[in-house]
């Protein structure tokens, strides 16, 4: 396929999964933690779509996995990074799972479990994508600033994942946690979704035409 077609699908792709993941994380899932019985029973539909906005991240997380590997299948770890990415977005689809099941219960402790062990699933499923972006640093190579961003901010991911099963204190120190894979994630993911709609594939396209 046409390298910046294949550019445009993986930029489009990365602009949706960003738009559909802070409604999904920082509108319903922290209502559901804040408050759970109440937005349960008084915010059903939020929920919902929330739902659909996870999923929608999920199809669009494999996109991605697929429009990356067609663009680089000729880098010798192309394939693992690809099978890196899909591991997140399946991983990911399992916890979705149980917010579904969050939606049929009556008292706050139990929705509250329920978007805990949502929360602990995807925080497994974060460490591989963290692999994923290490090595899709490595991958890309140019523009090298992106390149170092997405294996600063899968290193953060991975130490994040680790630091919620190791620290028996990680609430104490989540705020520095969430700066750490925030900012290395957003500048990085962000840099490389607006390389790939500007410029991704060109090079790919000139160098076949000469």
């Amino acid at each position: 396929m046409n390298p910046r077609l294949l550019s445009l699908y993986a930029g489009v792709s990365y602009l949706l999964i960003f738009f559909a993941a802070i409604f999904a994380n920082f509108l319903v899932l922290d209502a559901i933690q804040n408050e759970p019985l109440i937005t349960i029973q008084q915010n059903p539909l939020m929920v919902r779509f929330g739902i659909i906005a996870f999923l929608i991240t999920v199809v669009f997380d494999v996109v991605v996995a697929w429009a990356l590997y067609e663009l680089y299948k000729d880098h010798i770890i192309s394939g693992l990074s690809t099978l890196f990415r899909m591991m997140h977005a399946a991983i990911m689809g399992v916890a979705i799972f149980a917010l579904v099941n969050s939606l049929s219960l009556t008292t706050g402790h139990e929705i509250l479990q329920q978007a805990e062990t949502f929360t602990t699933i995807w925080l497994i499923g974060l460490f591989f994508f963290g692999i994923h972006l290490i090595l899709l640093g490595r991958i890309i190579k140019k523009p090298k600033a992106i390149a170092i961003f997405l294996m600063i901010a899968g290193a953060m991911y991975m130490i994040d994942t680790g630091a919620h099963f190791l620290l028996s204190n990680y609430n104490a120190y989540a705020s520095i946690f969430l700066g750490l894979v925030a900012i290395p994630s957003i500048i990085g993911e962000m840099s490389l979704a607006a390389w790939l709609l500007v410029e991704g594939g060109k090079n790919s396209e000139k160098s076949s035409t000469q």
